[in-house]
């Protein structure tokens, strides 16, 4: 258990006790209780809101609540003073070695510092990325697909049992489209001259496909109907584009638990199952949408459909599910498909890009309408990249084959880069992807910085072996002076982030932490530049060495820990 956490036990247990005593009504919400840094360090270790939280409800003042939990801190080991503050805030100040003690269980708990219970087990579905299987991953795709990814490490992290699920987008016009767009690259593998017409895909990713199909059929469907060849062709090239997109990912270091399938959805009878259920509620009916609002177009004329009444869950208006002449709409699939996933989950998680805003009101409430409340949708809106190169944009388009791909920007920038820099905004803001700048070796870069820090640390360790320091020798960690302790007071905080982090369903808030907890480390190993007896390795003093070695351990693992829930491999040194 962190420190922060031993301190929010602690609190309950005054709490409960004032509850005994009848000095506290007993059963109050403690939800909002928080147990963090002062802003201002000067004022102390820890701060607590619960007088705060708990006057109101209590029918006292919060500054005569904090005058009866105060004494009861102050008695607790390890905190030498607690001051109230302002309107009934509390600050502890800690005994130095309760923060040398967290520093022995950061080293002791490895990997699993930060690791944490507060999922229980809740089983989440993170459905991400989810492009059309009509061509390969670009960068309009990466962000969602790093934001996903990292997101449901960070839920595991979390304590939640996380299933990472893709839908696949294989009914519909577009895979029509990309069925006879690959024809044409079948004829032209067996020796005809093609032209592109405008409307179907022109890239030549597609080329090996068509090549493939003309090996295996030879000339068979090059004068056939199309009702002949198209089904067959539109389910070798969704096949063959899954099989690419599949290992774009994985260049990302991403790999999905379960993909599932829209024509599955639909031949399964799932989406007539969802509205038959829906309609048994009153919540399904037949008819007509109002007119659009503002200037209504020449051919609108009111047509009865099948609508899904979404008005009774706060949307604008109720949604067509099936259209007059039968087909459903894309909602209605959709609709059928989360009632799908809801049925293996407690909570389910859409990454979606953020020009699917319109939508996220319909489909929150069709999963509330379909589960009763029992599974919450959560949507988190992905803005888009701009990706630079000499400041310039550089143009995407999936239909003109012109587009940057993935793998591309992968190779030449790596992995790591690109995950880590797709995490350093909020994914609902906007983004550039400058190649120059997210390479560039300077504390202005982010992944740079944090890299940089682990590389250090990597080094004294192996130069401190080098010196001939036994580095098992256990250290005096008294040694470490008030700048040093105020680096463990950072590095404590990292499980409180990542609570923090799966709560909010922010992973960014990782890599803002790591940056934060780099910048320091750095400040603190620059006070060697001036002072050589302040460095992390002094030869002639290896009980100092021992010491400053074990902190820059502690921060290398947190460090590395943060890292692997965005998915980012720590460097081990910087050329």
């Amino acid at each position: 258990m962190s420190l922060y956490a031993r301190f929010a036990a602690d609190i309950g247990t005054v709490l409960d006790a004032l509850e005994a005593e009848a000095a506290l009504p007993a059963g109050l919400n403690r939800a909002n209780i928080a147990v963090e840094p002062p802003r201002d360090a000067s004022h102390g270790d820890l701060a607590t809101n619960a007088a705060m939280v708990l006057a109101k409800p209590a029918g006292t003042n919060p500054r005569a609540l904090a005058a009866l939990i105060a004494p009861r801190l102050e008695a607790l080991p390890g905190v030498t003073a607690v001051e109230i503050a302002g309107p009934g805030f509390m600050n502890l100040r800690l005994d130095p070695d309760l923060w040398r003690g967290e520093l022995r269980t950061i080293l002791a708990d490895a990997g699993d510092y930060g690791r944490s219970t507060l999922g229980q087990g809740a089983r989440v579905n993170v459905e991400y990325v989810s492009a059309n299987p009509t061509g390969p991953m670009h960068m309009g795709h990466c962000r969602g697909a790093v934001v996903g990814d990292a997101l449901a490490s960070l839920l595991e992290y979390a304590g939640h049992a996380v299933t990472r699920e893709y839908y696949v987008n294989d009914a519909g016009s577009q895979v029509e489209t990309l069925g006879r767009s690959a024809h044409l690259r079948y004829r032209e593998a067996l020796g005809e001259t093609v032209t592109i017409p405008e409307g179907l895909y022109p890239g030549d990713y597609l080329k090996p496909i068509g090549a493939a199909l003309a090996a295996e059929y030879g000339d068979r469907y090059v004068g056939a109907p199309e009702a002949e060849w198209l089904p067959l062709f539109r389910t070798r090239t969704v096949a063959a584009m899954m099989d690419m997109i599949r290992a774009d990912l994985a260049l990302l270091g991403i790999v999905h638990d379960v993909f599932s399938s829209e024509a599955k959805v639909q031949s399964d009878g799932k989406v007539v199952a969802a509205l038959d259920r829906l309609r048994a509620e009153g919540l399904v009916y037949e008819g007509v949408l109002e007119a659009p609002k503002g200037e209504v177009p020449d051919d609108w004329e009111p047509v009865e459909m099948t609508l899904f009444r979404a008005t009774r869950f706060g949307d604008d208006s109720d949604r067509p599910v099936r259209k007059a002449d039968g087909a459903y709409t894309y909602f209605g699939n959709d609709l059928a498909y989360h009632a799908q996933k809801a049925e293996n989950a407690d909570l389910l998680v859409d990454i979606w890009g953020a020009d699917h805003a319109g939508t996220v009101k319909r489909v929150q409430a069709a999963v509330q309408a379909l589960t009763g409340g029992r599974v919450p949708l959560d949507i988190k809106l992905v803005q888009m990249v701009r990706l630079l190169r000499d400041g310039e944009p550089v143009k995407m388009s999936k239909r003109s084959g012109s587009f940057v791909t993935l793998a591309d920007v992968v190779e030449e920038v790596g992995k790591d880069v690109v995950r880590f820099t797709m995490l350093t905004r909020r994914a609902d803001a906007q983004m550039d992807f400058d190649f120059a700048k997210v390479v560039e070796a300077s504390k202005e870069n982010p992944v740079f910085y944090v890299q940089y820090a682990h590389a250090r640390i990597r080094s004294v360790h192996r130069k401190a072996v080098e010196a001939g320091i036994d580095v098992a020798t256990p250290a005096d960690l008294a040694r470490l002076d008030a700048e040093e302790l105020a680096l463990v007071r950072l590095a404590a905080q990292f499980p409180r982030i990542i609570e923090a982090a799966a709560t909010t369903r922010e992973p960014h808030r990782v890599a803002f932490y790591l940056s934060d907890l780099a910048a320091a480390f750095h400040a603190l190993w620059n006070r060697g530049n001036d002072d050589p007896e302040r460095r992390f390795l002094v030869v002639n003093d290896p009980e100092t060495t021992l010491a400053r070695l074990s902190l820059a351990a502690a921060i290398g693992q947190i460090i590395r820990n943060g890292l692997a829930v965005m998915g980012v491999a720590a460097a081990e040194e910087m050329h």
